[in-house]
């Protein structure tokens, strides 16, 4: 697929994944800020709210997993690192509701934008493991 060859393929395929997952959660738990704000009107938009971040996410999650896992030339590692990034944004942004149920809306803000700093690190970790220059590998 890319003519660079790759430094580490597990950090590229981790970070990736991780990278997914932190994004993709991002948008989940957005929705559910946005739905917790608004809760007066949840029985006309609650449900199509719910809806968007869970298609969101699994969009958000499988796209950067798929974008970030670029470098690796197995298709299928591709594939797999792209719905695992996929289900696993749903499944920790769902746990911004157990988050709202305890902490209030702040918890769920605070938990927004800890999936995106995770979002971010990961992203540099498959960068790094992509051997690109200027991502801190000290290669030039």
């Amino acid at each position: 697929m890319s003519d660079e060859p790759v430094n580490d393929p597990l950090a590229l395929g981790l970070g990736s994944l991780a990278a997914g997952v932190g994004f993709g959660a991002a948008c989940m738990t957005a929705s559910q800020i946005a739905l917790s704000v608004n809760q007066q009107r949840f029985e006309l938009l609650g449900y199509y709210v719910l809806t968007a971040g869970l298609i969101a996410a699994v969009g958000v999650g499988g796209a950067v997993g798929w974008y970030r896992s670029f470098s690796l030339d197995n298709i299928w590692q591709r594939g797999v690192i792209a719905v695992l990034a996929a289900v696993g944004s749903i499944l920790i942004g769902f746990l911004a509701a157990l988050l709202d149920r305890f902490f209030g809306i702040r918890g769920m803000i605070v938990w927004l934008l800890l999936n995106i700093v995770f979002g971010i690190i990961a992203t540099r970790w498959a960068l790094r493991g992509k051997g690109e220059v200027g991502s801190g590998t000290g290669t030039p």
